[in-house]
Formats: C-alpha cells, sequence, structure tokens
C-alpha cells in the first residue's frame, strides 16, 4: 500500500471508532496523517511529497499498531507522539499539560494584540503557561520583551523547561510556580496573557474521553467557569504597570457566563478563527471599572 491508500485506510478507521479530535487536528484524515507520518519519522508537512511511497509489511503493522492505541486509548494523538505544533512551532507534550491549542496563540502570530501595544511594552507575564507555548510564541513576536511565565503545577512548569530550552529562551523567559498571580508577586506587566481553567462544571461531566486524559487542573473552572478568574480579574490591576497596560483572556464558550458573572465590564472581544466571542481584552483602566458584588 502506498502512504495517502495507508492515510485513508486508517482515516475511516478513526471515523468509524468515533474518536474525538480537537488536540491539533479537527478531523480523522489530518489525525491519520499526522500519526502514519509521524510513525514513519517522515516530516509532517511532506504528505504531497511521500504520497506514493509503499510501505513495508513491519510499516504498516507498526502504522495500525499506533492508531489502533490511539483507538484503545482515547489519548490525544499528541499524547502519543510528544509533539503538537501550534502555529507552526513544534512543542514537547504529555500528560503532565494540556495539548496546546490557545486561541491567544492567534491572535499574537497575526498582530491583532499588537494595537494595544507601544514601544514602552517591555514585560510580559504568560499565567497559566502549561507547557510554555504561549510564553514562547509571545517572545518569537515579540523580541525586545522580557517574559514570565507561572503556573500552579510543578509537573506543567517541567514541559514549559523543556520547550523554553528547546527554542533557546532560557534568557527571556522565566519560569515561576504558584497559585494564580500569586507566583509573581509584586511584579508588574505592560501585557497579561491568560489561557486559565475556564470549563464550567456540566461542561466537565460531559467531556469526551481525549479531553479526561489530560490534566482537570487546567480545565476545571469550577460550577460556572469563572471560579479562578474572579479571582484573577480582582487581583490584576495591581500587576499591570499603567491604564493602558491590558490583559488577553481565553474563556472559551463561556461567554454567557462571563457575562453574568461580571455585567459592568464592557471588554474587547477580539476576532478567532473560533468566533469573536472567546478572547477578550481589558485595559487596566476597564478592570478598574469593575464592582466585586
Amino acid at each position: 500500500m502506498t502512504l495517502i491508500e495507508v492515510i485513508e485506510a486508517m482515516s475511516a478507521r478513526l471515523e468509524s471508532a468515533g474518536v474525538c479530535f480537537g488536540h491539533g487536528t479537527t478531523n480523522a484524515f489530518d489525525e491519520a496523517a499526522w500519526l502514519v507520518l509521524w510513525q514513519l519519522k517522515l516530516p509532517l508537512d511532506a504528505l504531497d511529497e511521500f504520497a506514493e511511497r509503499g510501505l513495508s509489511a513491519d510499516e504498516l503493522r507498526d502504522v495500525e499498531a499506533l492508531v489502533e492505541q490511539r483507538i484503545a486509548t482515547r489519548r490525544p494523538a499528541a499524547y502519543l507522539t510528544g509533539e503538537a505544533w501550534l502555529h507552526g512551532v513544534p512543542f514537547t507534550v504529555d500528560e503532565r499539560v494540556i495539548v496546546p491549542r490557545s486561541l491567544i496563540a492567534e491572535v499574537i502570530v497575526d498582530g491583532t494584540v499588537d494595537a494595544w501595544l507601544s514601544d514602552r511594552t517591555t514585560r510580559v507575564l504568560d499565567l497559566c503557561t502549561g507547557n510554555g507555548s504561549l510564553a514562547v510564541l509571545a517572545a518569537m513576536a515579540w523580541p525586545d520583551v522580557v517574559i514570565d511565565a507561572a503556573d500552579l503545577s510543578a509537573d506543567a512548569l517541567a514541559v514549559a523547561r523543556l520547550n523554553v530550552d528547546r527554542h533557546d529562551l532560557a534568557a527571556r523567559i522565566t519560569l515561576h510556580r504558584g497559585d494564580g498571580l500569586a507566583a509573581v508577586a509584586g511584579r508588574r506587566y505592560d501585557l497579561i496573557l491568560c489561557n486559565p481553567p475556564y470549563v464550567n462544571r456540566q461542561s466537565m461531566n460531559d467531556l469526551p474521553a481525549e479531553y479526561r486524559a489530560e490534566p482537570a487542573l487546567a480545565l476545571d473552572g469550577g460550577d460556572d467557569g469563572m471560579d479562578f478568574i474572579r479571582t484573577l480579574l480582582h487581583d490584576a490591576p495591581a500587576a499591570m504597570t499603567g491604564d493602558d497596560a491590558v490583559l488577553v483572556l481565553e474563556i472559551g464558550h463561556e461567554r454567557a457566563h462571563f457575562e453574568h458573572a461580571f455585567p459592568t465590564l464592557a471588554p474587547v472581544w477580539l476576532p478567532t478563527s473560533a468566533g469573536d466571542d472567546q478572547v477578550l481584552l481589558l485595559t487596566r483602566a476597564a478592570l478598574a471599572t469593575l464592582k466585586t458584588p
């Protein structure tokens, strides 16, 4: 069988098994291509080049075994390969972190956030950094800034260290462990990026197996998804340098819960490929209007 025939066959197998996508791919074909190319040690962007390459019996056996492992365990493909890509940048991942997919990456890479920055933007915080992917992308996008990356999980920070070192950014990214902004107490930032745990309790209960394979600590936002965010928005102004400092926050599908929890806030909603209501921006001045219930 040729490579493309094997990918098509594995795609059909994944489709019929009913696996869930969303950890780097959105469909069975792309997932199959990822697994097959990785197993054969071929570049993930080389499908067209190797489409007609034949597979040996041993190679086919190994590919089938990997796909069957994906189906049987329901572990995301990134955990099986040990790597995930975000906007063309590779990151080391394993079960200690969620698979990197934050929509904040889009607004960093495409320059959307740049309109709120200036030459005075020098200090950036990536809060709830996980595997460090947003900190790395921010360092690549803004070469003149220094970045603190913080997380409660020591396991996550161990993976973040691998990625900071992988991209040779240890001189510009410093890792901190702690609960929320307490991890960087006393420091102030021009820009805070945060992809926090925001999944509401009912949605947590309904998550497919692939998402339940990820650390719940990084996903579970409490009954309405706003537990971490309430504390963050209350404490953030003290960690921001001035009224034009900004917080970029991902809330996923929780806009209704966000607006119910913070009815006095008027955030700027940033456009992403998933819609215009999943990533928001708040200036320090806007946060100062927040009324505590």
